[in-house]
């Protein structure tokens, strides 16, 4: 029960890696804020999770629009304010994927997934962290990708917003690890979810067919008990794939030396000389 009684909010909670998640956070006592576009899907979610300790907040609103975010974060913060003090986990899951050679590719397809997948997690998370930074404690998981560890083909936009996450998370990571944040960088291989499904073509259409890999991947809940396991372990970088997947990511895993060398640079008051020196 690493989780019981804190309040985890998690985008993109619909279905997929997203429904999971909240799922199984629940079971294990946590009160779950799920957000996404789909307020019915959304409602079905919280119905499988509002039971025993557990309680659930729908709070529908889409990623991109900055002005409904910021609503929507003093709304869960209240909300969860009066559970566990605050939002203990943010979890960024909402995204799109891609399915398109980049020659073809309309460039309002890389506006569209760089949107979903780099813009909305940031905003969300600036929306959360000063706060997460005043009770001195919370985890923010960001759900990158294989392809955000490498670039893969068909893919430019989704691994450039995936590397984009990555590369965020781990720069903020340097400056909040010692005031009692844990940033986790989750990037799963093929996970039997609608991502494929989901994708924009080169002219953002959606996709509407599935991959052989996807089909054959990790079902959503085997793979999210993989990463509440690494989370509540404190792993910070959490690589959920196998067979070649598995291969890509551990050869482009971040040593946890180098995660810990780049943190002491703030402890040793990297960012203070930095403003000295402006």
């Amino acid at each position: 029960m690493a989780f019981a009684g804190e309040v985890a909010w998690i985008t993109g909670a619909s279905s997929g890696i997203g429904a999971a998640m909240a799922r199984a956070l629940a079971a294990d006592g946590a009160h779950v804020i799920l957000s996404g576009r789909n307020a019915e899907a959304l409602a079905a979610v919280a119905a499988d999770c509002a039971k025993g300790d557990a309680t659930a907040l729908v709070l529908p609103f889409e990623v991109t629009d900055h002005t409904a975010a910021l609503a929507a974060a003093d709304q869960a913060w209240d909300w969860a304010a009066a559970r566990s003090g605050g939002i203990d986990i943010l979890v960024n899951n909402a995204g799109i994927s891609q399915r398109s050679l980049a020659v073809d590719t309309d460039y309002t397809v890389y506006e569209r997934i760089i949107a979903v997948d780099l813009l909305a997690p940031i905003a969300l998370t600036q929306a959360v962290l000063p706060r997460m930074v005043t009770q001195s404690k919370g985890r923010i998981v960001m759900i990158s990708s294989i392809a955000g560890k490498v670039g893969a083909p068909m893919r430019t936009a989704y691994s450039a917003a995936k590397f984009g996450l990555i590369g965020y998370a781990d720069s903020l990571r340097t400056e909040v690890s010692h005031l009692g944040v844990q940033i986790h960088v989750i990037a799963p291989g093929s996970i039997r979810t609608d991502v494929s499904r989901n994708a924009l073509t080169a002219d953002g259409s959606r996709r509407g067919v599935t991959d052989k890999a996807i089909e054959r991947g990790f079902d959503p809940e085997t793979a999210v008990a993989t990463m509440l396991a690494a989370m509540a372990a404190g792993t910070r970088e959490i690589i959920v794939a196998r067979g070649f997947e598995l291969e890509i990511g551990e050869l482009r895993r971040t040593p946890d030396a180098l995660h810990d060398k780049m943190a002491a640079l703030i402890t040793a008051g990297y960012a203070a000389k930095m403003e000295d020196v402006a």
